[in-house]
């Protein structure tokens, strides 16, 4: 059975950090991909940053030079790093194991994390 277990997230000042963490179970993390999505309030989940089974790691242009995704040796965790967080960042982050073709295919695709609150608001 496929677990996808987020932790992370909170309340933060604009301009401040947070870190979120994913750690998948039940499959070999070296075959499929790993990525983060958010869902703001009102609209529909989008790509934020993901790394293939291979390494290669892909970011979406809102967050490039702000976030940080990385990977442990046995590609079974990844942590987020977010800074200069804006007030845009707000949204609910959802954590995903998927195949590698599939890194922002928008749908349900592969399996998910229950989703970690991250706000960022003064």
């Amino acid at each position: 059975q496929v677990q996808v277990v987020e932790s992370g997230g909170g309340s933060v000042q604009p301009g401040g950090s947070l870190s979120l963490s994913c750690t998948v179970s039940g499959r070999d993390g070296g075959q499929y991909a790993m990525a983060w999505w958010r869902r703001a309030e009102g609209k529909q989940r989008e790509f934020v940053a993901g790394i293939t089974s291979n390494g290669v790691i892909d970011l979406t242009d809102p967050v490039k030079g702000r976030f940080t995704l990385s990977r442990d040796d046995r590609k079974t965790t990844i942590h987020l790093q977010m800074s200069s967080l804006k007030p845009e960042d707000t949204a609910v982050y959802f954590c995903n194991s998927r195949p590698d073709w599939a890194l922002r295919s928008v749908g349900n695709v592969g399996y998910w994390g229950q989703g970690t609150q991250v706000t960022v608001s003064s």
